[in-house]
């Protein structure tokens, strides 16, 4: 089973977005059995909170299926437990390797560097762009499960 991690820094918007698209797209290729997905937070500030409503409404419009989110913070374990952590933009990075110290496994990426478009997915908390933020997670969770098929199933 390959194990994903989404990672964001509040653990409200983007990455439970990511969570549940990618779920989605899996569940919907049959491969739900085979990927594992989760999410968390590079910070505490939001430690067990829900999804925020804006991402719940625009998961909804799409027609994505979500549940009840508790926010959660990234620990090392799950480096140990986890074979891709997914981040939505580079300070992401910066912050995770402040908790695991060193990605000497290789196992970390932003979403968007599995797609033709290498950039940051935008943070819809400030830009409140949740239309923008949604096609560009969905891009690359689309992208994402292509890589997976091709090197780990």
């Amino acid at each position: 089973m390959v194990k994903i991690m989404f990672v964001c820094l509040g653990n409200i918007c983007r990455s439970p977005m990511a969570k549940f698209i990618m779920k989605d797209i899996v569940t919907k290729k049959g491969l739900s059995d085979k990927i594992y997905i989760d999410s968390s937070a590079t910070s505490t500030e939001e430690i067990g909170n829900d999804m925020y409503s804006p991402a719940k409404r625009k998961l909804s419009e799409k027609g994505i299926p979500y549940t009840y989110h508790e926010a959660k913070q990234f620990t090392r374990n799950d480096y140990t437990n986890f074979d891709l952590i997914i981040c939505m933009e580079s300070r992401n990075i910066i912050s995770l390797n402040r908790i695991i110290e060193s990605d000497y496994k290789n196992k970390v990426f932003r979403l968007l560097d599995f797609s033709n478009d290498k950039k940051d997915i935008a943070d819809p908390w400030y830009t409140n762009d949740f239309e923008k933020c949604f096609n560009d997670i969905y891009h690359g969770c689309e992208r994402l499960l292509k890589y997976i098929i091709k090197t780990k199933l």
